[in-house]
């Protein structure tokens, strides 16, 4: 099986929202063989990750197999090195690499879960939706926890704001149901260090990103001195980048997004790292069906982040049901792109 062409887009539907969620965080990356068997990724970067798999990736491609994916992975990261060991080039690279999985599954006639772990059982998996503010009462049953995202909260008083919201949330969801907060990178360390003190009643799973991705001596305090375990990693890319995260045990609770940090070369990976260490990995939008098959098929504590929405571009994507979610035994991730809708020839 030889690569004929590398495709790539940006999909937009109707209500996609109008920020860098839509124009920064996601591409569709497309591989065709000459057997007739096609693989999909989604990755992101924007109109400059279009540019990086149009170019640099495609050019390395086409003509190869697609085996072995780790191989062809690290040819890319090292093609992408002079402009981008993180951010938009490896969240492009991660598009090529998920569509490169998805060939694998195709080609071997397997779910990608089942190529992770032949022992894989498809069983429903939790899943937590994330919420901005409050939970509305009508969400209680549709997840099995929730997050509140609290980090745009426009006050002279985040720390009292924080802990309005997680109060508020517990009368809403009661005492057993897990919570969880996501203060986006917009907190300072005297800041996290008072919400966590003030909500060490109300039982917080973890509180997620407070600090600047970069600031790592913040995290190392934050580790010694924070009551709530502190997660993170949506913004990290590679499992290299994840390593001083891992060895120093920066976060209690790694969270990688698939379509982001590398793909699901480097999340295998991160697993490896993390589960050798006993830290847990809870990947950013798990319950997309890109991350799905890496939890199914390799995390011991299974959570699955609700995803976007307005990907419905994406067809075969599994339904969130009483709060637990199902793959498919389809081959590859499942999905099915509808390409009379979505003309993405390379160039264009």
């Amino acid at each position: 099986m030889k690569i004929t062409e590398v495709r790539a887009v940006q999909p937009i539907a109707a209500h996609s929202p109008p920020d860098w969620r839509t124009s920064m965080g996601q591409i569709l990356v497309a591989i065709d063989t000459d057997c007739g068997l096609t693989g999909y990724g989604v990755g992101g970067g924007g109109l400059a990750g279009l540019h990086v798999v149009r170019t640099v990736l495609r050019d390395l491609l086409l003509g190869q197999s697609p085996e072995p994916v780790e191989t062809r992975w690290q040819a890319l990261y090292d093609a992408t090195l002079p402009f981008g060991r993180k951010g938009l080039a490896i969240m492009a690279l991660s598009g090529v690499d998920l569509a490169l999985w998805d060939l694998r599954g195709k080609a071997e006639r397997l779910p990608v879960a089942r190529i992770l772990n032949p022992r894989c059982e498809f069983k429903p998996l939790p899943t937590y939706g994330t919420v901005w503010d409050d939970v509305p009462p009508d969400a209680v049953g549709q997840y099995r926890a929730f997050k509140l995202h609290v980090g745009h909260q426009p006050t002279s008083d985040p720390v009292s704001a924080t802990v309005g919201a997680v109060e508020r949330a517990r009368r809403v969801i009661g005492p057993a149901c897990p919570l969880m907060l996501d203060a986006w990178m917009k907190w300072d360390l005297p800041t996290t260090l008072a919400v966590a003190r003030q909500c060490a009643h109300l039982s917080l799973d973890w509180i997620e990103e407070p600090l600047p991705v970069d600031d790592l001596a913040g995290y190392a305090r934050l580790r010694d001195e924070c009551p709530i375990p502190i997660a993170g990693g949506e913004h990290e890319f590679t499992a290299l980048g994840f390593q001083p995260l891992i060895e120093q045990r920066l976060h209690r609770v790694l969270q990688p997004d698939v379509c982001w940090c590398g793909g699901l070369t480097e999340l295998v990976k991160i697993y490896r790292l993390a589960n050798a260490t006993r830290l847990r990995v809870c990947p950013h939008r798990g319950a997309e069906v890109w991350g799905l098959h890496a939890i199914a098929a390799l995390d011991p504590q299974p959570l699955a982040e609700s995803g976007r929405p307005w990907m419905t571009w994406v067809g075969g994507q599994p339904e969130i049901a009483d709060g637990f979610i199902q793959l498919s035994d389809r081959v590859g991730f499942g999905v099915e792109i509808v390409e009379a809708c979505l003309p993405i020839a390379s160039g264009t």
